[in-house]
């Protein structure tokens, strides 16, 4: 059985930091892009970052320098190191493993609050 547990999240006040982390089982880890998507009232869900089976990274412009996603092959997990916050951030964050580009697992989201 696929399963994506994402973590981390919280009440944060803005310029502060959060790491979200996402646990995953039952994939092949290794050989899945993993992604960090994001969902705000009203909004569609967007993609903040991802990374490819082989380490290649790509963020989106709202994000880049502040955000860093990184993966442990070892522990299957992927990580989102979130710094200098904004209110702006508020979100349910969801990881997704994507395999061939075509299949496709989802974590149940964790919410990230920022307060101004």
């Amino acid at each position: 059985q696929e399963r994506l547990v994402e973590s981390g999240g919280g009440l944060v006040q803005a310029g502060g930091p959060l790491r979200l982390s996402c646990a995953t089982s039952g994939i092949a880890f290794r050989v899945n892009a993993m992604s960090w998507y994001r969902q705000a009232p009203g909004k569609q869900r967007e993609l903040v970052a991802d990374i490819s089976s082989g380490g290649k990274i790509s963020y989106a412009d709202s994000v880049k320098g502040r955000f860093t996603i990184s993966r442990d092959n070892a522990k299957g997990t992927v990580y989102l190191q979130m710094n200098s916050l904004k209110p702006e951030d508020t979100a349910v964050y969801y990881c997704r493993s994507l395999l061939m580009g075509t299949f496709a697992h989802w974590g149940q989201g964790t919410q990230v609050t920022v307060s101004s």
